[in-house]
């Protein structure tokens, strides 16, 4: 069995320990948080685990084989960074940071010490998004021309990241992973009304290579809980929904196309189609657990390749940078293209322009 500690026993940590707990491959070692009210109701409902206030003590342990971390963005570099020079594996809540040097610096190390660096992006183990995977690649679709997804809820409000972090970062990783690719273009606006400088209400546009485009709203300030992605393709269109009832994936035969013009035409003939409905019907799963088992199973094989790897961490971490970006500059475009696409801007010392420019660095870092 694979020893496994959790730092950080807030909101998603107590799953974690419940579902390491219940795989057979793993065994909890330790569970870790400063606030000792955290601990107590885990201490009630795992009484033979070991309580921690601070992580120190297990960077040591030979049978903490792998960590989660599952506390505030702000902290993701240094806990990470720290277990990673240990010599344990990583499974780090998202977004792995808030910024793309630092993030593109854990993944150096991770790959430096042929450790594996995974990223907590649940929905890509949701068996609907899966299901909507499956119908991309089989070309049921056609060619895919545009996605775009909504997520909102009346909170949970986050203090140390913004909803774009939050939120529309499950997003980018599921159009990251749909597509198999990386936007090269990002645009975002948003708006702060619960605390100064952090934006509970954001609309993100990105452009992936091949003139395909995409959309985010997120928000923490709707009355209606909404989880939904809807993919328009130039044969078919399908929409997944996350709900109380389940994860629903939907195709429909619908669509528009444009004729041939005839003579004397002076606008497109653009004939529109209305055909069948249907449902896929997709097992249900825990997608915390579907993820738990992809990283143990990544650990125990040779050349293992995860889902959502730290290469993916980072291109994820680069969108929502440019979307921080973007939205300083009153939605300017952000452009991901360049030489070194990949970490090619750091705070403090970058530059945004519109028409499509990079934001560039004028002084390298590490």
């Amino acid at each position: 069995m694979i020893g496994v500690g959790v730092i950080g026993c807030g909101y998603w940590g107590p799953n974690h320990i419940r579902v390491f707990e219940e795989l057979p491959e793993s065994e909890m070692i330790a569970a870790v948080d400063a606030d000792p009210a955290k601990l107590a109701p885990i201490n009630q409902r795992f009484p033979a685990l070991r309580l921690e206030r601070q992580y120190a003590s297990l960077l040591a342990d030979k049978r903490v084989e792998a960590v989660v971390v599952a506390t505030p963005t702000r902290t993701h570099f240094e806990i990470v960074r720290d277990f990673l020079v240990a010599g344990k594996h990583i499974l780090c809540e998202k977004p792995l940071c808030e910024s793309i040097s630092n993030a593109r610096a854990l993944v150096e190390l991770a790959q430096e010490r042929h450790l594996i660096l995974m990223t907590g992006h649940t929905f890509l183990f949701n068996q609907g998004v899966m299901a909507l995977k499956e119908v991309i690649c089989s070309g049921r679709l056609g060619r895919v021309r545009h996605l775009s997804a909504l997520r909102t809820n009346l909170g949970p409000i986050r203090h140390d990241v913004n909803a774009a972090f939050d939120l529309a970062a499950h997003d980018i990783a599921i159009f990251d992973w749909l597509l198999d690719r990386k936007p090269i273009q990002v645009s975002a606006c948003g708006a702060a009304y619960l605390q100064p400088g952090v934006e509970d209400v954001v609309s993100l546009s990105l452009v992936y290579p091949g003139n395909l485009f995409a959309t985010i709203h997120a928000s923490w300030l709707s009355p209606v809980k909404a989880r939904t992605i809807c993919v328009v393709g130039d044969q078919r269109m399908a929409t997944w929904e996350d709900g109380q009832s389940g994860s629903t994936v939907t195709i429909y035969d619908k669509g528009a196309t444009v004729l041939p013009t005839k003579t004397g035409d002076v606008r497109p003939r653009i004939e529109m189609w209305d055909g069948e409905v249907s449902k896929l019907e997709t097992p249900t799963f825990e997608p915390l657990k579907v993820q738990a088992q992809h990283f143990l199973r990544c650990l125990r094989y040779p050349y293992p390749e995860a889902r959502s790897d730290g290469r993916f961490a980072l291109d994820v971490v680069e969108a929502l940078e440019a979307a921080r970006y973007s939205m300083r500059a009153g939605g300017a475009p952000i452009s991901l293209l360049g030489g070194n696409s990949i970490g090619n801007y750091l705070p403090g010392n970058h530059s945004v322009r519109r028409s499509g420019s990079a934001v560039s660095d004028h002084k390298e870092r590490n």
